[in-house]
């Protein structure tokens, strides 16, 4: 039995992105007949030897409920909301597919691709969800979002690059916000 952090990078590899433990958890049990679950991955982001790491938002703290893998360079790692759109979209074409070429796909697998077919346009009524997902991901105002959000992106990959190896891998600590300052 592969260990849950081999569970949980088998889930990213698929999905191709940052993605939350649940999904994670949902899309391993389905797909790979797992007991991977939600404690032990969070567990895990936290353990520089597991090989997984949080996402990081643009102000570089972590992304809350993101897991990556470790060795995804930052650009992948850094996540902006049409970029996560973008990259759910894929997702669900993804796992769509490897559904589509896996013979047998049990009942399991049918329930998971249900419940991703909720956050594609159309995707509940769809004969074929990775098209419908296609067709979304393809979307002018989505397309649109995420060259909007590119120079975000881009200047907070430079500013990761001057952090160090673990601040690159968890982010920086979240400073709260000052009451009544000026």
């Amino acid at each position: 039995m592969p260990t849950t952090a081999e569970q949980a990078r088998h889930a990213l590899l698929l999905l191709g992105a940052p993605a939350s433990a649940r999904l994670l958890a949902d899309v391993h049990g389905a797909l790979f007949d797992s007991d991977l679950t939600v404690p032990a991955l969070v567990g895990l982001v936290r353990d520089p030897a597991s090989g997984l790491c949080a996402a990081l938002n643009p102000d570089l703290t972590p992304a809350r409920g993101l897991v990556a893998l470790a060795e995804w360079p930052l650009e992948r790692r850094v996540v902006t909301p049409a970029g996560q759109r973008a990259d759910a979209l894929a997702a669900v074409i993804r796992v769509a597919e490897f559904v589509t070429i896996r013979p047998g796909a049990g009942r399991s697998a049918h329930l998971l691709l249900r419940a991703l077919a909720e956050g594609v346009p159309h995707g509940p009524e769809a004969s074929d969800l990775a098209g419908a997902a296609r067709l979304a991901l393809a979307a002018p105002d989505l397309v649109a979002a995420v060259a909007a959000e590119e120079p975000v992106r881009a200047a907070a990959v430079e500013r990761a690059r001057a952090l160090s190896p673990a601040q690159q891998l968890h982010g920086l600590p979240a400073v709260p916000h000052q009451r009544g300052g000026a």
